[in-house]
């Protein structure tokens, strides 16, 4: 009966729940980290990917503020392609890009920043509001949508399967006996076959070996019939590894939104352009209206940003074809008689909006 009475007064023991402050916390911690660093970015094909982000972001049109300078988009398309995001301190002197940061919220929005920025004599640390703050962030969590990920870190199988199979191509080159040989000579004392060994130039630590045939005939064969040298070159197509580094790469590049066509040897002229289309119209224009999104709230002033005309990522012939229609169709509606107006809520109705 008391022992009863004891557990009713007992008081209740808090526990938090797989969805609390402390979950989400450690949550966002680890998208920031792990979207910073991956085992792949150092990999040609990453770099490759990154390289055609920051050079589409640096001849993009920007109109609206002078602050998104070409220097500038190319660190944030940089930014972004390795961590998913890219945090800019709008200064007296421009855009002061941050290496960390820490953020607090409202209704899952930024509301002030702890930036640390970079100085040739070491770093300083600054706080801002929010509004001071440019933060473009891309494939958002819904549970921490102040934290970007990297196309690395929703790829991660890929990426180390990639890193992985560099790593063990590396390690054969470095360590196999590649090109080594076992050389099948006459039999001689063990003085002379070391120093005929150590007269071989080249070989790779104890890998090349010279067979007497003495040693031939102990294993059972003939030492005058086939006598031929034996390669120690592991063989390196059974193990699949072509097939398994292509796929490995195509998957990055899908990952970046770059056609893995684009990457092929035998990719001809009108497969670069249409690779060129995809990446400008299907990847870098949807970040970059996203940054002119940000700008807009940020900057106060209409920010627009345009990736597609300096990339040239559209199709000469059709648009070609599409003015002389337009013409042509401005030209009979005219003779008609049909009113500008009218011929605007026309052209609406096809989806042309100007």
């Amino acid at each position: 009966m008391l022992g009863w009475l004891a557990n009713k007064l007992r008081p209740i023991e808090a526990r938090s729940s797989g969805s609390g402050y402390t979950a989400q916390v450690m949550a966002a911690r680890d998208s920031h980290i792990s979207g910073r660093r991956g085992v792949a970015e150092l990999t040609a094909s990453v770099q490759s990917c990154v390289s055609l982000w920051e050079g589409g972001f640096a001849m993009a049109d920007v109109e609206g503020t002078d602050l998104l300078t070409r220097q500038a988009l190319a660190m944030i398309a940089r930014s972004v392609a390795l961590n998913g995001e890219a945090v800019l301190l709008a200064g007296s002197t421009g855009l002061v890009p941050a290496i960390d940061w820490d953020v607090t919220t409202r209704d899952g929005k930024p509301r002030a920043y702890r930036l640390s920025i970079p100085e040739a004599g070491g770093g300083r640390t600054v706080t801002a509001l929010a509004a001071e703050v440019l933060h473009l962030r891309i494939g958002a969590d819904h549970t921490t949508p102040w934290t970007g990920t990297a196309p690395l870190r929703r790829a991660s199988l890929t990426g180390a399967m990639l890193h992985a199979v560099e790593s063990a191509l590396a390690e054969t080159f470095e360590n196999a006996p590649i090109g080594s040989l076992i050389v099948p000579l006459p039999d001689s004392g063990s003085d002379d076959m070391d120093q005929m060994r150590t007269a071989f130039r080249g070989r790779r630590g104890s890998t090349l070996v010279i067979e007497g045939v003495a040693q031939a005939t102990a294993a059972g064969m003939n030492p005058q019939i086939g006598q031929k040298p034996d390669q120690l070159s592991p063989d390196l197509s059974k193990s699949m590894t072509r097939e398994t580094l292509d796929a490995a790469r195509e998957g990055i590049l899908a990952a970046f939104g770059v056609l893995p066509a684009l990457m092929n040897r035998a990719t001809t002229g009108p497969v670069v352009r249409e690779a060129q289309r995809q990446l400008a119209l299907w990847t870098l224009q949807p970040i970059a209206a996203l940054l002119a999104e940000e700008a807009t709230d940020k900057l106060g002033s209409p920010v627009m940003i345009d990736t597609i005309r300096p990339l040239q990522a559209f199709d000469a012939g059709g648009r070609a074809r599409a003015l002389s229609a337009i013409v042509k169709t401005m030209a009979e509606a005219k003779d008609a008689g049909i009113a500008p107006a009218d011929l605007s809520g026309a052209m609406r109705m096809v989806d042309w909006s100007e």
